[in-house]
């Protein structure tokens, strides 16, 4: 049996034989409009860039009441004493990513918070910093949990653990496939990833100091919060922090020696600017006791 087109064809043809006019177009089939084809997202070594992936990334809920029962700072939170804290916090820390500090740094909006050894708050610190850069009307955040080895952020923001930077610097999977976009629209998360026996040598790799690069680079809006493992107990945080225009070592009141801070600061002697976070001290408010925060800053010429 003959297709419909061919018997229209026939149609046409018996038509035209008869002295009937017909328009050559009539009958004829009509190709379809070639779609346009979308922006391309792929980098030269076929990742997608960090805007692009955000843009088709997961998208996760965080639960804000949980959140600010755990303490943790959230943008549309009732004001609260730490809540101001961490606007004095990061306000030199935006000052220096954009531009406006003392000297002009590289990688300025690159900011790894660590700390000498464990049990200091710094994970708590970088989730309330990305929370309350966040909150800025002219910035975007993303927070990546870099501490490899012990990752907690995903825990903290009641998250589970999956897929990320490490599977990234390894090629195993695409910037798309590992960031998660959350409902604060100005935050996302870059997880650590799955645990690897050369996590210090991915951090140190090629691969890690171009996506830094590009990063930096290329969104100078984005402020870009690395919570990284201890100065004293691994290697990770040394290497990461000679890509960092800005690290803030937590630093927890009655309980860190003198000795360690001024060992850990020496490891990380490359950075042009150290910041100071003095962690749990205990202040008078309402005449109650409770905890604070007190801030410190070395600085150091690029």
């Amino acid at each position: 049996m003959s297709s419909l087109i061919e018997q229209a064809a026939q149609r046409l043809e018996q038509l035209r034989r008869a002295g009937i006019a017909v328009p050559e177009t009539v009958g004829t089939p009509t190709p379809p409009a070639p779609v346009p084809a979308g922006p391309q997202t792929a980098d030269v070594d076929g990742t997608r860039n960090a805007d692009e992936a955000a843009a088709s990334s997961r998208r996760v809920m965080l639960d804000m009441a949980l959140l600010e029962s755990a303490g943790i700072v959230t943008p549309n939170a009732p004001r609260s004493y730490v809540a101001d804290e961490f606007r004095v916090i990061k306000r030199p820390l935006i000052s220096n990513a954009m531009g406006r500090g003392a000297a002009a740094l590289a990688h300025g909006n690159l900011i790894m918070v660590t700390s000498a050894v464990s049990g200091e708050g710094k994970s708590f610190t970088s989730v309330n910093l990305a929370m309350s850069i966040a909150a800025e009307l002219d910035h975007t955040v993303m927070l990546v949990d870099a501490d490899v080895a012990r990752p907690s952020v995903l825990r903290m923001l009641g998250l589970p653990q999956g897929p990320g930077l490490l599977d990234l610097l390894e090629g195993k999977a695409e910037m798309s496939g590992v960031l998660l976009k959350t409902n604060i629209d100005k935050l996302t998360i870059l997880p650590s990833g799955t645990p690897h026996a050369r996590a210090t040598e991915l951090l140190a790799s090629d691969a890690m100091r171009l996506l830094l690069d590009d990063i930096s680079r290329r969104y100078p809006d984005r402020i870009v919060i690395f919570d990284s493992p201890p100065l004293l107990l691994t290697t990770e945080a040394r290497v990461l922090a000679t890509q960092m225009g800005q690290v803030v070592m937590v630093v927890q009141a009655d309980k860190t020696l003198q000795a360690d801070v001024q060992h850990a600061l020496a490891t990380i002697e490359s950075c042009p600017v150290k910041m100071m976070l003095l962690n749990k001290v205990r202040v008078e408010a309402n005449g109650k006791y409770g905890y604070g925060y007190g801030y410190g800053q070395k600085q150091q010429p690029a």
